[in-house]
């Protein structure tokens, strides 16, 4: 710590000394102890931003890689095309839509019922009633009164009810006439009417005309004779909407409806997008800005993790054959019983529940103990649990055949498995992704295409979440979740936490010194002000003296010519 000399100047000169200029020369020597915990502090700040900046790029990544595990998303998605738009248009293909090709033959198009009027006077007067049936409902009858009886009026108290019609008045130059359409298309819309509708005017009988009548579309597909009360057919392809545009008898039309391999490409290139931005900026912490100073992160343990923890993640290697229990089992019941297991086609050896441990996992480790060339493991989901054996042999030489004698005696339930599932995907290289020496990643999309074109669902089951075992993009979704600062026990999160303490207590040594030194600075302007004072007495005291000193000896020092 330096010291601060006190200047007070000539002792006789009266003039003092500037006691605020040198309380703080003062003080700035005190808070001098604060320098480090300041220092420590700014470095912690810019710390949080640094990790703050990972956290949100490890929640893009997480966004990016959900529109490929979301059941809904781009995976899901269907594309459709018709060989003859004339005839018919594809307008929609739903998650639920299943790829492939099929023959339409639109040899009608649906029809919807129509009636008009005879010509009359616009602002005639209409007398009688009007008895309205669409298809099989009731018939209702309007009664003309006041209120209606003109064509408009008539038109609008349809309107305004519940026949199921709607009404429109038409005029040309003949006249104008009421026309009544079904408001269901197809032949269970079409209308009947009744009752005794006069031009009291012109005292002559109203008639209608039927224009069209209801009919339904008649149509195949694939043979499958078909038909629609709409145009609009929703029900012919599960998942498919198509629009019937004219009849064609005889000609087929080519409907072919294909996985949407262009938002897939778009979403795995979204994601790799993510990721090299979060391992760009991981790389820029363990460097030197412009300036030649470290990272706010340079030797930061997290950022360590994080790299390792993504590396893993993205070698991570999904089993090629796997099964799992299909029945629901809590993770703490017990169980009773044995499994036979065999692999690749040999022989079935029989695994019994463990006495001393009949859970889940207990079976999980008798299985791994007997070596029988599966892995088994527990996979929970809230106080569910599944049993998954997976391995690592593509094809049929590594199929799993599960034989269960289990019983969930919790629940008194037999415990079952599911078919045994080939994953042809096994790694995140087959998507046509390779990794660059700076850790980030390049993606291939002909690779990509040529990939979803041959085996679709293998892609699915690489990146979507299994209950039989540990896909890709559940394990992906797993470490992220653990990296982030979305949730407290995320690595970051922990971090930030971590600094957070020793900030805290930074800014309570730095406030508590302050107070110290506060007080210190109170006190050092009182003892300061009050040595001034004396400094500015010290002449006037002196005159004093030299006064009572004349007065004593007749001596006058300050006399001239004496």
């Amino acid at each position: 710590m330096s010291t601060v000399g006190l200047a007070f100047g000539s002792p006789t000169a009266g003039t003092g000394f500037d006691v605020t200029s040198t309380v703080n020369q003062i003080v700035a020597n005190l808070q001098a102890v604060e320098t480090p915990w300041q220092n420590q502090l700014a470095s912690l700040q810019s710390q949080d931003t640094a990790l703050t900046g990972l956290g949100s790029d490890l929640s893009s990544l997480s966004t990016a890689l959900q529109s490929l595990t979301d059941f809904q998303g781009v995976l899901a998605g269907k594309q459709g095309s018709s060989s003859d738009t004339s005839i018919l248009q594809l307008t929609s293909s739903a998650t639920n839509a299943v790829a492939g090709s099929h023959t339409i033959v639109v040899n009608s198009l649906a029809q919807t019922s129509s009636y008009y009027s005879n010509d009359v006077g616009a602002t005639d007067t209409l007398s009688g009633t009007l008895s309205l049936q669409v298809g099989n409902g009731t018939a209702q009858t309007i009664t003309i009164d006041s209120s209606d009886n003109t064509l408009s009026s008539l038109a609008n108290a349809i309107n305004s009810g519940s026949y199921g019609v709607t009404a429109s008045v038409l005029t040309d130059a003949s006249g104008s006439r009421l026309e009544l359409v079904s408001n269901t298309s197809g032949s269970s819309g079409n209308i009947t009417l009744g009752g005794s509708l006069t031009d009291a005017t012109t005292s002559t009988a109203m008639s209608f005309t039927q224009a069209q009548a209801g009919a339904d579309a008649q149509l195949t597909v694939d043979g499958i004779a078909l038909t629609s009360a709409s145009n609009t057919v929703t029900n012919a392809l599960p998942g498919v909407t198509f629009q019937l545009l004219s009849a064609a008898p005889g000609t087929q039309v080519q409907v072919q409806i294909t996985n949407d391999n262009t938002s897939v490409e778009s979403a795995v290139n979204s994601l790799v997008t993510a990721y090299n931005k979060v391992i760009t900026d991981l790389n820029t912490q363990e460097s030197n800005d412009s300036s030649g100073t470290a990272q706010p992160l340079f030797g930061n343990p997290t950022v360590a993790t994080l790299q390792q923890e993504l590396e893993s993640a993205i070698n991570f290697a999904q089993p090629a054959n796997a099964v799992g229990t299909a029945s629901t089992i809590g993770s703490t019941d017990t169980l009773s019983g044995s499994l036979a297991i065999s692999v690749g086609g040999g022989t079935a050896q029989t695994v019994n529940v463990n006495s001393s441990n009949p859970t889940l996992q207990g079976m999980a480790d008798a299985i791994n103990a007997a070596g029988l060339g599966v892995t088994a493991s527990v996979i929970t989901s809230g106080t569910q649990a599944t049993l998954s054996l997976v391995n690592a042999t593509g094809g049929s030489s590594g199929s799993i055949a599960v034989t269960s004698s289990l019983t969930d005696t919790t629940t008194g339930s037999a415990v079952t498995f599911g078919s045994s599932q080939a994953n042809f995907v096994t790694s995140f290289t087959q998507l046509g992704i390779s990794v660059n020496n700076d850790g980030t990643l390049t993606l291939n999309t002909d690779t990509l295409d040529a990939l979803l074109n041959s085996n679709y669902q293998s892609v699915v089951s690489f990146l979507q979440p299994s209950g039989s075992y540990t896909s890709f993009g559940s394990n992906l979704t797993n470490v992220l979740g653990n990296l982030g600062n979305g949730t407290p026990q995320g690595a970051i999160s922990l971090a930030l936490k971590e600094n957070q303490t020793v900030e805290q207590q930074l800014n309570t040594n730095i406030t508590n010194e302050n107070t110290i030194i506060n007080q210190q600075k109170a006190t050092l302007t009182t003892e300061l002000n009050q040595a001034n004072q004396i400094l500015q007495s010290i002449p006037e005291q002196l005159a004093q003296v030299n006064e009572m000193y004349s007065a004593i000896t007749g001596y006058n020092q300050y006399r001239m010519g004496s």
